[in-house]
């Protein structure tokens, strides 16, 4: 945990900087082409890391599952939701970088070092507004997290099926559980400088593949665009989008990793705005080819001709969702490593070791609960709308609701949002909108989609949403017979039989006139 460092009077209190592992940087390391290269690619502390971090986070494989949710909000509630929760969100997420900094400056007034220490957001609610928020707070990003690295590993084996399907979905998850568990070796957020990077190259190209082939592909035939049809299909399509900007859980950790985190503030609405530039053409375009046909199909590659380009994509998705898991799975690996006592540990392969047991629930919770789409609005209504929303405007509310607490905090709000009188009035409708739209009528929405899943295909499922078994084909098929078959007096149509067969009997005369012929 974060140590006091009263041991001296006369020393200087000495500045610090994002949260880093001993590990992570040697004091005094020589300038050798080594750490020059680690510095590049291992090392990330910029304004520009917190960007790609947050953009390639929030545009997951969620970005397959859009097209779905336009299947059940109409195109016109599709986009409009779109732009919604994406304000919305960069809204909770700058509360949140508020709170995070409020809380630092207070504990470095304190003398608090927070070298060896990374700052949760549960550890901000709790050092504000007390135990009882921090329980609260704890509880809902725990789950929240746990289920979102749920959803990656499901995403995998969804989208390496349509590569090759000669393994089922659940023996893919097998394999790619244990794939991700090889994220417990990457200590913290300031090691995913390369990554993150990378990532939102892969969802970039995969999102314009989308928009090209849905555009080059064209309507299907018998295309039909009848959404919105059901209230229920329209709240869990709404509440989908919730969760696709609600990817801000991890903000303080990724805040902590900076050099800077004041720099924080507008770094999440620019990669909102980002990620709206992928996530709006692919859904469109996408809805528009195929329609209806995406309420039965919630992953979009399912649709897509398989070709060259799809595969490439299906990849570059798989390698994205194994570094979403890790952005996911990460703070569940700090909670767990400050329960044990772990966290002030030096060696990464011990803390490695130690992490293990977080995989083996999500691991678990995959194979039961493999239903690629609607698990994602569930957990959007139940948890992402507690997590990133409701708690966010309601603590920030709280810690400035007296004047001298205003009149003492590290940043007022911008002008052009009211002050603290306008702050005050967005996060009450935050709260009342999500309160009521996203988990009220979403829970009930996502639920009920989610139970008839359960009813459809029954938990652990083998294969959810896959293509029924082609029929068995008989090795020697009998062949049809001409439709004129009674009128044939060719002498080439010959018997199977070595022996030739009796002659049929005399034919009504109500059937027709007699004929004396073989039967082939």
């Amino acid at each position: 945990m974060a140590s006091n460092t009263n041991g001296s009077e006369d020393k200087p209190v000495e500045t610090v900087v994002g949260g880093r592992y001993m590990e992570m940087e040697q004091d005094g390391e020589a300038n050798t082409v080594k750490s020059r290269l680690s510095g590049l690619l291992w090392h990330g502390g910029s304004a520009y890391d917190a960007w790609f971090s947050c953009a390639s986070n929030q545009v997951a494989q969620v970005l397959l599952t859009l097209p779905y949710s336009f299947s059940q909000l109409g195109m016109t509630s599709g986009i409009l939701f779109q732009l919604f929760y994406g304000l919305l969100g960069s809204w909770t997420a700058y509360l949140i970088s508020i709170l995070y900094l409020e809380y630092r400056t207070r504990k470095e007034r304190e003398k608090v070092d927070f070298r060896n220490h990374v700052i949760q957001w549960f550890e901000v609610l709790d050092g504000l507004l007390g135990k009882h928020w921090r329980n609260v707070g704890l509880a809902f990003n725990c789950t929240f997290l746990l289920f979102g690295s749920v959803i990656q590993l499901i995403a995998c084996a969804s989208n390496i099926y349509y590569i090759n399907d000669k393994l089922d979905k659940r023996t893919w998850t097998y394999i790619f559980g244990a794939c991700c568990a090889t994220t417990v070796f990457i200590p913290s957020f300031h090691n995913y400088r390369i990554w993150s990077f990378l990532g939102l190259v892969m969802t970039t190209y995969t999102a314009w593949y989308l928009t090209v082939a849905s555009l080059l592909h064209g309507q299907m035939e018998g295309v039909k665009h009848s959404g919105p049809t059901k209230m229920v299909l329209y709240f869990t399509g709404a509440t989908n989008i919730l969760y696709t900007f609600g990817g801000h859980a991890v903000t303080v950790e990724i805040m902590h990793a900076m050099w800077r985190p004041q720099k924080f503030k507008a770094i999440y609405l620019l990669a909102t705005l980002y990620v709206l530039t992928l996530t709006l053409p692919s859904a469109v375009s996408v809805y528009w080819a195929f329609g209806d046909a995406l309420l039965t199909h919630s992953n979009a590659f399912a649709l897509l001709p398989r070709n060259a380009f799809r595969d490439m994509a299906v990849v570059l998705m798989l390698i994205h969702q194994f570094i979403t898991f890790g952005f996911a799975c990460t703070p569940l690996y700090f909670v767990w490593e400050k329960l044990i006592g772990l966290h002030d540990c030096r060696s990464l392969c011990k803390r490695a070791a130690a992490r293990l047991p977080v995989v083996i629930p999500i691991w678990f919770l995959a194979i039961i609960f493999p239903f690629f789409g609607p698990i994602n609005s569930a957990v959007g209504s139940l948890l992402v709308s507690f997590t990133v929303y409701i708690i966010p405007a309601l603590a920030h509310m709280v810690t400035f609701r007296s004047a001298q607490a205003r009149e003492n905090a590290v940043e007022a709000p911008p002008k052009f949002v009211g002050r603290w009188v306008g702050t005050f009035i967005i996060n009450a409708f935050v709260v009342g909108w999500v309160l009521v739209v996203g988990f009220g009528f979403g829970g009930w929405a996502s639920m009920t989609n989610f139970i008839h899943q359960i009813d459809t295909f029954g938990l652990f499922t083998k294969c959810y949403q896959c293509p029924p078994p082609p029929s068995p084909v008989l090795a020697n098929p009998p062949v049809p017979l001409p439709s004129n078959v009674h009128n044939l007096t060719s002498p080439f149509i010959i018997s199977p039989s070595p022996t030739p067969a009796p002659a049929p009997a005399p034919m009504p005369f109500f059937l027709g006139h007699r004929h004396h012929h073989h039967r082939p």
